[in-house]
């Protein structure tokens, strides 16, 4: 990944983005070529020297059966939004600006590890569930579904852990433009309702 020194990312913004982010892509170089599956994930942090990320396939997705060619890939993205030059002070003042994208985006290799356990299984549904549930007011758990019906949703799906060896992150969200620019992009997004990424850009600039 290209990352310019302005847009790196720190351990404690790479932390927030995987500990928060809803789903990724997994992509495996194998024999029938690049191979690739959006999925929710949790991060372990306590998984391995840089920890893990845990998700589930489809037992009739082929990605899984496929030997993985060196690491695997997993794109984890956080926000991201148009920037409209016209958000720019600088515009006024001379006019030599474009428009850009703002994101937050992070590379994760690793070993891809699958686990076709019932129990490995059980354990990650019910922490994905409590995690993406916490915020309903009624959260939905595991245990309203009759027991039989949740074995067979076990059955068909497997386990995937990618223990993580390095990371690549990027945080593109303005910190290369002057103050009254950045202003102008979060005043901008919050009136756009894009509140996540007027955010991202306020936390990038301390």
């Amino acid at each position: 990944m290209y990352v310019p020194a302005h847009f790196a990312a720190d351990d404690a913004a790479v932390h927030e983005l995987l500990a928060n982010h809803g789903a990724a892509d997994l992509i495996t170089a194998t024999p029938q070529g690049l191979l690739a599956t959006l999925l929710p994930f949790v991060y372990d942090p306590q998984a391995g020297e840089h920890g893990a990320l845990l998700g589930h396939l489809a037992r009739n997705n082929e990605q899984w059966r496929q030997p993985v060619l060196g690491e695997a890939m997993v794109i984890v993205r956080g926000p991201d939004a148009y920037v409209t030059p016209s958000w720019y002070a600088s515009k006024a003042e001379h006019g030599r600006v474009v428009p850009t994208w703002n994101y937050v985006t992070a590379h994760v290799y690793g070993r891809l590890v699958v686990h076709d356990d019932p129990a490995w299984l059980d354990a990650l549904v019910r922490r994905l569930t409590d995690r993406h549930e916490a915020a309903s007011p009624q959260p939905w758990s595991v245990d309203d579904a009759p027991p039989a019906f949740i074995a067979g949703q076990l059955r068909a799906i497997v386990g995937v852990e990618v223990v993580i060896s390095r990371i690549e992150a990027k945080l593109k969200l303005s910190q290369n433009r002057p103050a009254a620019d950045i202003d102008g992009v979060i005043a901008g997004l919050e009136a756009r309702g894009d509140a996540a990424s007027a955010e991202a850009v306020r936390l990038a600039r301390r």
